[in-house]
This record gives structure tokens, sequence and C-alpha cells, in this order.
């Protein structure tokens, strides 16, 4: 990635960040929204932007629905804001690596306590 694509994609992170927070009046979009981070394309035409959203697959599923209908509303945004000569096309994914990381944390949380079980079992029966 280049100097000037990273800078476009943090720019477009930013601004997306700002206006799911402060400019849609969706109802289907409250709650914690993240925007984590935004993949350009070289030629600057598309932008993949990951987001993640705190909360049960319903409200998860709300909020899909309600950034979709957006979409065309964060573009013209991120359009007029960067004044760049296409507006990038915009393709919005729910980033899951945060639950992909709490599920490794309880897994690694579970061995630990199964090692220190069977340590104090072993201490135990050496007493």
């Amino acid at each position: 990635m280049s100097r000037r694509t990273y800078r476009i994609a943090e720019a477009i992170r930013r601004l997306t960040s700002e206006i799911v927070q402060g400019q849609l009046n969706d109802p289907r979009i409250r709650g914690f929204i993240t925007v984590t981070k935004v993949e350009v394309t070289e030629d600057l035409r598309l932008a993949r932007i990951y987001y993640s959203v705190l909360g049960d697959e319903k409200k998860k599923k709300l909020v899909i629905e309600g950034l979709k209908s957006a979409k065309n509303f964060i573009r013209r945004c991120i359009g007029d804001e960067l004044k760049l000569r296409y507006a990038p096309d915009i393709s919005l994914v729910i980033d899951k690596s945060f639950e992909y990381k709490e599920r490794i944390d309880k897994v690694l949380k579970r061995i630990h306590k199964e090692v220190e079980d069977a340590n104090d079992r072993k201490h135990n029966k050496s007493d």
C-alpha cells in the first residue's frame, strides 16, 4: 500500500466513523459501532470499510441493514469531504476479529485454569 493510499484509507476510516456516530439518524444504527479499518485499492476506486458492532446477533443484523441503506449517503459524504476525482465505491464489511479475539481469550483462560488445577492436584498429592 502506497503512502497516499494509506493516508486516504485512514481519512476514510476517520470520516466514516464520524458519519456513523453523528450524521446517521437511522434508529437501527444505534449503540457501539466502531470503524476498525479501511482497505482502498491502488486506483482509489473501491474502499472496503470494516466495522464492528457490540451486541447480540439481532442488533448486528439491524446495524447491517441500517448501514446498507446509508451506503450511498456515506459514499457521497466521503467524496465531498476528500475532494477525490472519483468518490470510491464502498463496501461495508462486518469485522469479526474482535469476536475471534474473545473466543481465543476464553480458550486460553480455560487452558490456563486447567493447567493451574492440574498443578494444584499434583502438589496436593505430594503433601
